[in-house]
C-alpha cells in the first residue's frame, strides 16, 4: 500500500486526495494549514471551507503537522499556492524521505526568481536535474474531479520512473493520466493559461460576446506558445491537455477562479475588493502575471495580452482601454 502525502488542502489538493483515496490501495495524509479544515475532514469527512459537499474517503486523514504528513511518504504531492512553495519546502526539506517522489500540482510561477515550481523544489531540495520531481497539470476543476466526472491530465518529468509510477498510482476509471517529458511546456501552460482566463472573464464582465472570447483564447494560446518555446518547451505541448485543454476550460468554465476575477474586473470592481471576497481561495493568475512579464522580457518574447492584463491588475488600467489597445495594434501576420 502506497503512502502518499498531499501538502495543501485547498479545493485542488482535496480533490487529488479524494482521487487517491477512493482507489483503496493508498494511505493518504492531507496536510492543511488551517486547523478548522483538519477538524472538518476528521469529524465530517468533508472539507467545508474549500470543497463543500464532496465526501472524502476514510483512507484520507487530515493533519496540521508536516512531520506527521510526510513520515514514510513514497510520493509527496505539492498543492500549495505558488508564493508559499519555497517557504514550505524549506520547512519540509529535513522531513521528506530521501527516496520520495515529488509531484507539483501548483499552477504558477514564483515572483522575483521567475522560476517554475519544479525548479523551486529542485533548488530547495538540492536535487540535480529535478530528479524525482514532476509536474501534474491539465483541465481539472476540483469539484468535477471529486464528483468522479471523467478527467484527463498529464504528468511531466525527465524521470521515466516517476512518470510510470504516477501514471499507475493516480489513474482510475474516472481519472486518466498521460505522460509527457516536456516539463517546461506543461508547467508554463498551466501557469500562463490563468492570465488569459482573467482576460476572458473581463470580456464577459464587459458584456462582450463569443467572438471576443474565441479571439482571445486563440491569440492567448499563440503568445503562451511563444514563451514556452523560448524557455525550451515544445510547441506541440500547447496543443495538449496542459495547453489548449486547460486554457479552454479555464477561459470558459464557470468554476474558474481566475475567470471569475476577470468578470468582476470587467464589471468595474477593484482588485483588492475582489480578492478580499474570495475567502482564502487563490487566483494564481493575479500573481503569475508579474512573473510572466518578467520571464517574457528576459527571453525577448512579445506577450500583448499578458502585458495588458498586468496593466489592469497592477496599474489600474481600464479594461475597455486595454481591449482597445489590443485591437488597434499594428497589423500582424498570424503565422
Amino acid at each position: 500500500m502506497s503512502e502518499i502525502a498531499v501538502i495543501g488542502a485547498g479545493a485542488w489538493g482535496t480533490g487529488i486526495a479524494i482521487v487517491l483515496g477512493r482507489r483503496g490501495t493508498h494511505r493518504v495524509r492531507l496536510w492543511a494549514h488551517e486547523l478548522d479544515v483538519c477538524r472538518s475532514i476528521t469529524e465530517r469527512c468533508v472539507n467545508e471551507a474549500f470543497l463543500p459537499g464532496r465526501q472524502i474517503p476514510d483512507s484520507v486523514t487530515a493533519t496540521n503537522d508536516l512531520a506527521d504528513a510526510l513520515c514514510g511518504a513514497h510520493i509527496v504531492v505539492s498543492v500549495m499556492p505558488s508564493q508559499h512553495c519555497r517557504g514550505l519546502f524549506e520547512k519540509m526539506r529535513p522531513l521528506i524521505p530521501a527516496q520520495a517522489q515529488i509531484v507539483s500540482a501548483t499552477k504558477g510561477l514564483e515572483e522575483g526568481s521567475l522560476m517554475r515550481m519544479t525548479e523551486v523544489i529542485a533548488q530547495v531540495l538540492g536535487r540535480e536535474n529535478a530528479f524525482g520531481i514532476g509536474a501534474l497539470s491539465g483541465p481539472s476543476f476540483a469539484q468535477e474531479v471529486a464528483r468522479g466526472d471523467p478527467t484527463a491530465i498529464t504528468i511531466a518529468s525527465s524521470d521515466a520512473y516517476l512518470l510510470r509510477t504516477v501514471q499507475q498510482e493516480f489513474s482510475d476509471p474516472s481519472f486518466r493520466v498521460y505522460t509527457n517529458s516536456d516539463v517546461a511546456g506543461v508547467e508554463l501552460g498551466g501557469a500562463l493559461k490563468n492570465i488569459v482566463a482573467i482576460a476572458a472573464g473581463i470580456c464577459d464582465g464587459l458584456g462582450l460576446g463569443h467572438n471576443s472570447v474565441a479571439a482571445l483564447i486563440t491569440r492567448g494560446l499563440a503568445e503562451m506558445t511563444r514563451l514556452v518555446v523560448a524557455c525550451g518547451g515544445r510547441a506541440e505541448t500547447m496543443a495538449g491537455l496542459a495547453g489548449l485543454g486547460d486554457l479552454v476550460l479555464t477561459c470558459t468554465g464557470g468554476l474558474s477562479r481566475n475567470r471569475s476575477v476577470g468578470v468582476e474586473l470587467g464589471r468595474g470592481r477593484k482588485l483588492p475588493e475582489i480578492l478580499a471576497g474570495m475567502h482564502g481561495m487563490v487566483a494564481e493568475g493575479v500573481f503569475t502575471t508579474t512573473a510572466a512579464i518578467g520571464l517574457a522580457h528576459t527571453r525577448g518574447v512579445e506577450m500583448p495580452i499578458t502585458e495588458q492584463m498586468h496593466a489592469i491588475l497592477h496599474k489600474g488600467k481600464s479594461p475597455r482601454e486595454a481591449i482597445h489597445e489590443l485591437m488597434t495594434r499594428s497589423g500582424k501576420s498570424e503565422a
